[in-house]
């Protein structure tokens, strides 16, 4: 009997091993827990170079009746706000925290807008675009990665990750000028950026400071700001200002050359902005929010960073854009280089996938099922804090 025990040891112990070894991941959890139909929370021990991580899963079937993806955001693009109060707000049953974004100030002085780096869609309409490269907050990009790249959902319901590029123009009677920015915390050296109401109260100031070097060097010197109301300048000023945009009114902020255009602009002059994101992809994007590819076409970028070990937080895809994996890693329980998060994403089962916020922002966020629908945090311990975020990728369930 002692000896038949001892050989069932060695052969569950055998296929575990093997199991680590060829990149299988064991569940913590005995079953994945059903939020609603098609939408699982699960989480696994990962083995990596530092140790064994967890990680903490949300898998959608988006083919399922009544299930969708969408953005999470506080309202406003300049104003950040914790996860779970996002998921409470708008009725998602899941999320995962998304973007990078202006957590902290680059010169004295200058308060931080909360502003997320990348572009960002809601309903198909264009909320902002990305900053300059230099202006990012992040770790460095993975190879191939761009501050243009973003995750969102199609509007024919495929999730994908694309490009989206700013091309506006300003047309005034002094003569057309290009757009360079949207609702941005960061404008590029010569540039002019519209701010309208999406943006919120915040200061613009921050968005002219920095240049194409350093984002930290002095705000410029040479600036100006024309408020536009129903169609005709309202009101003129040397600095960027604050508080909120009514619907009828956009500001235009400039700095060097774009600020010596501006001052052509007359009290009662007309100006009419046009503009639209250039997609990389033919299907326009009804919702989509700023990512780091990790993964194209069921491989690793070339290139990923082995050796920097942080908390993550990721999105993988399936082949056919309509199976979802949100994941975050245990603040707690281990951290994971760029490469090894790319593994693990091809193992649940992404094509394609991308790297979001990690670190202190890393959050992933459920809805209890059943009468009440407590939101609990996941891969947090209950006494921790969580932080203030810019946006994040809400699952919603709407029963047929």
């Amino acid at each position: 009997m002692a000896k038949s025990l001892r050989q069932t040891v060695r052969v569950i112990f055998l296929v575990l091993l093997m199991g680590l070894l060829s990149g299988a991941y064991a569940l913590a959890d005995s079953a994945p827990l059903e939020l609603a139909p098609g939408v699982t929370y699960s989480s696994f021990d990962v083995p990596t170079g530092a140790g064994v991580a967890v990680a903490h899963m949300v898998t959608v079937d988006l083919t399922q009746p009544g299930v969708s993806l969408n953005l999470l955001y506080p309202g406003v693009v300049g104003r950040a706000l914790p996860l779970s109060t996002m998921v409470a707000d708008q009725g998602a049953i899941a999320g995962v925290n998304a973007d990078f974004f202006n957590i902290s100030a680059t010169q004295p002085g200058i308060t931080p807008t909360n502003a997320p780096v990348g572009p960002m869609i809601l309903a198909g309409k264009v909320l902002k675009a990305a900053v300059p490269t230099v202006h990012r907050f992040g770790p460095s990009l993975p190879s191939g990665a761009a501050v243009t790249d973003v995750v969102g959902v199609g509007i024919d319901g495929v999730v994908r990750i694309g490009r989206l590029t700013l091309v506006g123009t300003i047309s005034t009677p002094q003569g057309n000028y290009t757009l360079r920015g949207l609702n941005q915390y960061g404008i590029a050296q010569g540039g002019i950026a519209l701010f309208n109401s999406d943006w919120g109260s915040v200061s613009r100031k921050r968005s002219i400071c920095g240049d194409d070097s350093k984002r930290e060097n002095p705000c410029s010197t040479n600036t100006y700001e024309v408020i536009v109301k129903d169609g005709k300048v309202a009101a003129v000023a040397e600095e960027p200002g604050a508080g909120a945009i009514p619907e009828d009114t956009f500001v235009l902020v400039g700095r060097e050359a774009g600020a010596d255009q501006l001052r052509a602009l007359k009290i009662g002059d007309p100006v009419t902005v046009e503009y639209q994101m250039l997609s990389s992809l033919n299907v326009p994007f009804d919702f989509a929010v700023g990512c780091q590819p990790l993964i194209r076409d069921g491989k690793a970028v070339p290139g990923l960073n082995a050796t920097t070990y942080a908390i993550r937080s990721a999105i993988g895809i399936s082949q056919d854009g309509k199976t979802v994996y949100l994941i975050a890693l245990d603040r707690n329980k281990g951290t994971m280089t760029y490469a090894e998060i790319a593994k693990m994403l091809l193992s649940v089962g992404a094509y394609t996938g991308a790297n979001l916020d990690g670190g202190g922002s890393s959050t992933l966020v459920i809805r209890e099922p059943g009468v009440g629908g407590e939101i609990v945090v996941k891969n947090i311990a209950p006494t921790d804090a969580q932080r203030p975020i810019p946006n994040g990728i809400g699952v919603f369930y709407t029963a047929p």
